[in-house]
């Protein structure tokens, strides 16, 4: 393949990457060095944050569906549908974490047992995200597989339906780590509060329509595995593989 024909699949990992990888830290950091801070009323800042929280929803939301990876598939390769996404969700993540605005108003504060009980509680959230991105063995939220198949001319593979590790028990226990960290914060401030119930919202209505999806691609398979597993809090026990 001609150096000049790669250079564009280059390009669009390096993008992928740097967008959506960087956004995540940048999330996950809540723009503290970055965000400007306003004089705002409390009010307003809540209805801006309520604002970048349902422009990040939409965009997400609208992208990640069967029905408009079909229609864009018209004007961008398949190979690069997974890292335009990254891409676009990197940019809109990143500019809910910089223009992202702090609250004052202190909810709750955590201290003593309660303060170490939630660090406990955020430690096993993110070893059991770290063990569902383990488990799965394809975890390509960056949309490269594609690309590298491609540069190496060959077909991308989708691995068949199977169930290991923590999707024994739940079955996107990502999101349910997600969610966990979510509440585990030591201070809950009223802009966190907002945070945490619009994206848990978020996060479940948008696992109730992933799983439209997963049924529409496995079929009988999937509808066996909702069946058996709970979608995110692990109360029966673990299924068998």
């Amino acid at each position: 393949m001609k150096r000049s024909a790669v250079l564009p699949d280059y390009g669009m990992m390096v993008l992928a990457t740097v967008l959506g990888a960087g956004s995540v830290l940048l999330f996950a950091a809540n723009g503290r060095l970055m965000s400007p801070r306003t004089d705002w009323p409390e009010s307003t800042v809540l209805l801006w944050d309520a604002a970048l929280s349902l422009a990040f929803f939409l965009q997400h939301s609208v992208m990640v569906r069967r029905s408009f990876h079909a229609r864009i598939a018209r004007v961008i390769p398949d190979h690069y549908q997974g890292a335009v996404y990254a891409i676009a969700s990197g940019i809109v993540l990143a500019l809910v974490a910089l223009l992202w605005q702090r609250s004052d108003t202190v909810l709750l504060r955590l201290e003593g047992i309660p303060l170490w009980i939630a660090y406990a509680c955020a430690a096993a959230a993110m070893a059991f995200l770290l063990w569902s991105v383990l488990a799965l063995r394809s975890f390509d939220p960056l949309g490269l597989a594609p690309i590298r198949a491609h540069l190496r001319q060959e077909h991308c593979r989708s691995l068949p339906f199977t169930v290991r590790g923590p999707y024994r028990w739940v079955r996107h226990p990502i999101y349910s780590g997600i969610l966990l960290l979510f509440w585990c914060t030591p201070v809950l401030t009223a802009d966190r509060l907002l945070l945490n119930v619009l994206w848990s919202g978020w996060m479940i209505v948008g696992t109730i329509l992933e799983e439209r999806d997963l049924t529409a691609r496995f079929g009988d398979a999937y509808q066996d595995y909702q069946r058996r597993v709970p979608m995110l809090i692990p109360w029966r026990r673990p299924a068998a593989t």
